[in-house]
């Protein structure tokens, strides 16, 4: 299969049909993502045990890019930890930005599928909406325990 049509089948299917768009009962972190560039918008909800992220969600409007491009990063998250989470958000921005390894496109999956929005800048903020808004929420959940 071209990559075209795997980047289209992709893209499609995660915006026509997403798994993680619904409320998550008793989230632990809630966090709203807005790229006031184009009106994309969504509330991310995390269920977080021990450490790792076993229940994920977004709500929202916005582009096919956004809305599929959070879904993807929910499937790829849950199940896993918040420092795994946030190592796979790293690999997702450096891919975005088009300085991604091999082995690191690897580790994406079919998040993988988006790499081609690199060479789209003004939809690159709409890729990044829901890994930016997961960061910042991990990130925020971890400062609050140090602090």
């Amino acid at each position: 299969m071209a990559f075209d049509a795997f980047y289209n089948e992709v893209l499609t299917d995660h915006n026509l049909h997403p798994l993680h768009k619904e409320r998550v009962e008793d989230a632990d972190l809630v966090l709203e993502g807005v790229n006031p560039s184009c009106g994309d918008d969504i509330v991310l909800e995390l269920k977080v045990e021990d450490g790792t992220i076993v229940d994920g969600s977004f709500e929202g409007d916005g582009c096919a890019i956004s809305q599929a491009s959070a879904d993807i990063m929910l499937d790829l998250v849950v199940g896993r930890t918040k420092e795994e989470a946030l190592h796979l958000a790293e690999l997702f921005h450096k891919m975005i930005h088009s300085q991604c390894s091999p082995e690191e496109l690897e580790e994406l999956g079919e998040a993988g599928a988006l790499k081609d929005i690199s060479h789209m800048p003004a939809r690159v903020k709409c890729a990044l909406l829901g890994w930016g808004t997961m960061k910042d929420m991990l990130s925020d959940s971890d400062k609050d325990k140090t602090e």
